[in-house]
């Protein structure tokens, strides 16, 4: 049987989507004809209006709370850890729209997907790293040890580096192995953060 990609959401295994917490895109420099030139560069540009920058890939929910189960050997059970991130994530701070700026095309995903790599303000990497430590404090409450260690070999949260990359992905590269390319500095506009797949949580009792 195949492995499920890590962090990924396998469609024919499960219905459900993954969480994330996102800004959506807004708008690409002065119009439309600004995104669709990053065509010489990509393969079946995205629709700009699907466009958005990650802040936080929780994963598929069902996953997370059954890594954390195993994890703590049963000491949190997965309803109980699937409640408490439910209500974690309802009560977490909305970031208001920002815009930023780009000068290059990045290869992301071990050259799978093409970005723009995305120079934001000080207060949204704030907000980024305040939602890892966020993170820390729930896996904490949910008895999670070794929490470095939990965040980077869970297939749910997919973390491939400490790293974040501010980035928004636009589609695959068109030059296999390559990049980056330098396009010319445009801005980038986005709306307020949101949960993505929100309406696919659990309802709170």
């Amino acid at each position: 049987m195949a492995s499920r990609p890590r962090g990924g959401w396998d469609s024919a295994r499960r219905a459900a989507p993954p969480i994330t917490v996102e800004v959506p895109v807004l708008g690409i420099g002065a119009g439309p004809s600004d995104y669709e030139e990053l065509a010489r560069y990509v393969f079946a540009l995205r629709r700009l209006r699907g466009l958005h920058m990650t802040l936080l890939h929780l994963g598929v929910l069902e996953d997370f709370c059954r890594d954390v189960a195993a994890w703590t050997k049963g000491n949190t059970s997965a309803e109980s850890a699937q409640l408490r991130t439910v209500a974690w994530l309802e009560a977490l701070p909305v970031l208001g729209a920002f815009s930023g700026s780009s000068e290059r095309l990045i290869v992301l995903g071990g050259g799978g997907v093409c970005g723009l790599e995305v120079d934001i303000p000080a207060a949204v990497r704030d907000y980024q790293l305040s939602l890892v430590h966020a993170l820390h404090e729930l896996l904490d409450e949910l008895l999670v040890d070794n929490i470095d260690d939990f965040i980077l070999s869970s297939p749910a949260l997919g973390f491939r580096s400490p790293r974040w990359v501010p980035h928004v992905a636009v589609g695959r590269p068109m030059y296999k192995g390559r990049g980056p390319w330098e396009i010319g500095r445009v801005g980038v506009d986005f709306g307020e953060s949101r949960i993505r797949n929100r309406q696919t949580l659990p309802q709170l009792p």
